[in-house]
């Protein structure tokens, strides 16, 4: 049998809300259970619908972000990527057009043409008919560098409305309609604060993922989906600061804890990837159940929801002490957003107190509102186990968390930001022996120099002290 061509596409929207990641979760789980191989991508900064399209794959989905990488990274991670796939799937984030300026810099449609595929344009048809063809029609006329090949009506609430506005797509802009979802009774995701739930603490994640691969498995045309899907080609371009698999990784294998739990579990996979590509054995450790840390040379503790779980973190007093052992040790601990808040003292819920790791003497609460939201910049100003002086680093910050006290000085942070919040009075970084600890998150293909100074660092300590054994009682 031969092989099938290699296709992509980019499933953009109008809007965030438009139903783009209902379409990309629900293809991506119906081509799969269709026995096809799909290699899901998302747009930009984002974990959590990343999250979902992971789980209706069934192996890693990966991030494209035209502001965190140049163009180079980005068609390297791509193209390297989708290596193995059939199709690969692009969801795109907020409106089609949508950047950081009026010109649309870094939006879903720049990407689309840096990766030079086609979209699927995703429309809200929400008490709405004729109106929807002018909006597509904008979109086709507003750049026509752009190649939208076809629409998905979505929120569609009668075989009327559905005939209408499908005739008038089709009449006055010449795409096809390739599918029509009709209003959904109940939200197939659950929402809150920071927007969808991680599908990691949704108990019907897995029939979630079933009703969306059925739903458009019934109200896509699939088979004309992947006709207008562009060829992905077969050359991988090569990239000159790529980190290559380190050689010594089978004679000094390191091993670095990651915690991967209901209360943490914001990584970007090429993070994942980028450190075991420098010889480590990733430890996945739950902060919620573990009783203490095993063996390590390092520790990650990326972003989620400590404070969801605050009351179960708080309770697991013998595991936050062998964190705070660790640091106090030496252990090499990198630690973004929420792990930032896990090294804390104490989080404040509601009138009520919860015990942290006791790394950093911070309280921390929570507003009502986002304390920092978008693009991250920053400066390496002083000596921190990690990142060498005077370097930059782009990042996102996306937080509800506050700091009620902390008794140190501004300028014991190491990073200046240039964009974005930080920590306090725009700088982050909060340090103590091999501890850097910050709100900014990054990623590890925009930011080439994060794992190999976290691990050359993991190294030393190694190399020291043989690694990490926790000795507590």
């Amino acid at each position: 049998m031969p092989e099938r061509e290699r296709k992509g596409i980019v499933i953009a929207g109008l809007a965030g809300g438009s139903g783009k990641s209902v379409v990309s979760v629900g293809l991506t789980a119906a081509l799969t259970r269709a026995g096809r191989r799909v290699v899901p991508f998302k747009k930009g900064p984002d974990y959590i619908d990343a999250g979902w399209l992971k789980l209706a794959a069934g192996h890693h989905c990966y991030n494209l972000d035209p502001y965190l990488m140049d163009e180079e990274v980005i068609r390297h991670s791509f193209g390297t990527h989708s290596l193995g796939a059939e199709f690969a799937i692009v969801e795109g984030n907020r409106g089609l057009y949508d950047g950081v300026n009026a010109e649309g810099g870094f939006s879903t449609a720049e990407l689309a043409l840096v990766l030079d595929i086609p979209i699927l344009l995703v429309v809200n048809c929400t008490k709405t008919t004729r109106t929807v063809a002018a909006m597509v029609l904008g979109c086709l006329k507003l750049d026509e560098r752009v190649n939208i090949q076809g629409v998905v009506l979505n929120q569609i609430g009668t075989d009327r409305h559905r005939s209408i506005v499908t005739q008038a797509v089709e009449t006055y802009t010449g795409l096809p309609v390739l599918g029509s979802v009709p209003r959904m009774k109940r939200d197939i995701f659950p929402m809150r604060h920071l927007g969808v739930t991680p599908h990691q603490e949704y108990e019907g994640s897995g029939a979630a993922i079933d009703f969306l691969a059925s739903t458009m498995a019934e109200h896509l045309d699939i088979a004309r989906i992947e006709q207008i899907m562009g060829p992905l080609g077969d050359s991988v371009t090569s990239l000159k600061n790529a980190s290559k698999k380190d050689d010594t990784a089978d004679t000094a294998r390191l091993r670095v804890g990651v915690f991967m739990d209901a209360a943490f579990q914001f990584y970007y996979s090429e993070n994942l990837e980028a450190l075991e590509r420098l010889g480590v054995e990733l430890i996945m450790i739950n902060a919620l159940t573990a009783k203490s840390l095993p063996a390590l040379d390092g520790l990650y503790i990326g972003g989620g929801f400590p404070e969801t779980n605050a009351a179960e973190l708080a309770a697991n007093a013998e595991f936050r002490q062998s964190v705070k052992r660790a640091a106090q040790s030496g252990l090499p601990i990198y630690a973004e957003c929420g792990g930032l808040i896990y090294l804390g003292e104490s989080i404040v819920l509601e009138g009520r107190e919860f015990s942290l790791a006791g790394v950093f003497p911070i309280r921390f609460g929570m507003s009502q509102r986002p304390q920092a939201h978008g693009y991250s910049v920053f400066s390496v100003e002083s000596e921190n186990p990690f990142y060498a002086r005077g370097v930059t680093v782009k990042g996102h910050e996306f937080r509800y968390s506050t700091v009620l006290e902390w008794k140190g000085k501004p300028e014991q942070l190491v990073l200046q930001m240039s964009r974005g919040q930080g920590f306090m009075s725009g700088r982050d970084g909060l340090t103590m022996n091999n501890v850097l600890a910050l709100y900014t998150h990054v990623h590890a293909e925009g930011t080439p120099q994060w794992a190999p100074g976290f691990i050359d660092r993991c190294r030393q300590v190694k190399t020291m002290k043989n690694g990490y054994r926790d000795e507590g009682e």
